[in-house]
């Protein structure tokens, strides 16, 4: 399988007042087209830093980010928003819903991006809604809705526009565990069954199973190379 995401030799240093803080320490990393992968490491081992460096969110201090033979890192601001809203979908812990918004409406929100006619942008959300089981949940507003079933809105504004990968961020860290295993069954299935392949920071080590490989950041360095389950 060929590389969806190649990263050499990437640091990220940030300026706290005074002093330099160098979060990531010349990582190399390859992840291939269809993976399921679990990011994780301890607090502040960098991995949220490394996730929003390969969603474009932020710029690294020095290397190489190649997402399918483009490169990402030599991008400016407003290219990369242009790149994110073509190639990549978030899904965060705290779902991020517009509370005035329906979750229909929700899920179309990264569709105003694109060309796409009212008509069109709302069938493309209907279908998105059913992919993840709440086909009947269209009209109701995130207050209307356990938060199981937000982060599954969430998860389905992040598919709609058809990316090239997903970014989750803790996507279970505000669920109990009956919510979060039905929202990792949910991201098993668009990985298996979908071809989806996802890049997934979480500190459980019970979600990461659901992964096809986990990744281990320590100290903003990668303790280990990818193994398969």
């Amino acid at each position: 399988m060929s590389s969806l995401v190649s990263i050499r030799n990437l640091t990220k240093t940030y300026q706290r007042g005074p002093e330099k803080v160098q979060v990531l320490h010349g990582i190399d990393l390859d992840i291939t087209h269809g993976d399921f992968v679990a990011l994780m490491g301890p607090s502040g081992s960098g991995k949220t830093t490394l996730l929003n460096l390969i969603g474009g969110l932020d710029n690294p201090s020095g290397g190489e980010i190649d997402i399918e033979g483009q490169r990402i890192d030599q991008m400016n601001d407003a290219q990369l928003a242009q790149w994110r809203s073509h190639h990549v979908g978030f899904v965060f812990q705290f779902y991020n819903l517009m509370p005035t918004l329906t979750a229909q409406k929700n899920v179309e929100l990264p569709l105003l991006l694109t060309k796409l006619g009212a008509a069109q942008r709302k069938r493309n959300a209907e279908v998105a809604l059913q992919l993840v089981g709440l086909a009947d949940r269209g009209s109701h507003r995130p207050n209307e809705l356990s938060g199981g079933q937000q982060q599954r809105v969430a998860i389905a504004r992040a598919i709609v526009s058809d990316p090239t990968f997903l970014i989750c961020d803790e996507p279970t860290g505000d669920l109990d565990r009956h919510s979060a295993e039905e929202i990792l069954g949910l991201l098993q299935q668009l990985n298996r069954e979908h071809g989806k392949t996802i890049i997934m920071v979480t500190h459980d080590p019970k979600a990461a199973e659901y992964a096809t490989h986990t990744i281990h950041l320590d100290k903003g360095e990668l303790t280990d190379t990818p193994a398969t389950h």
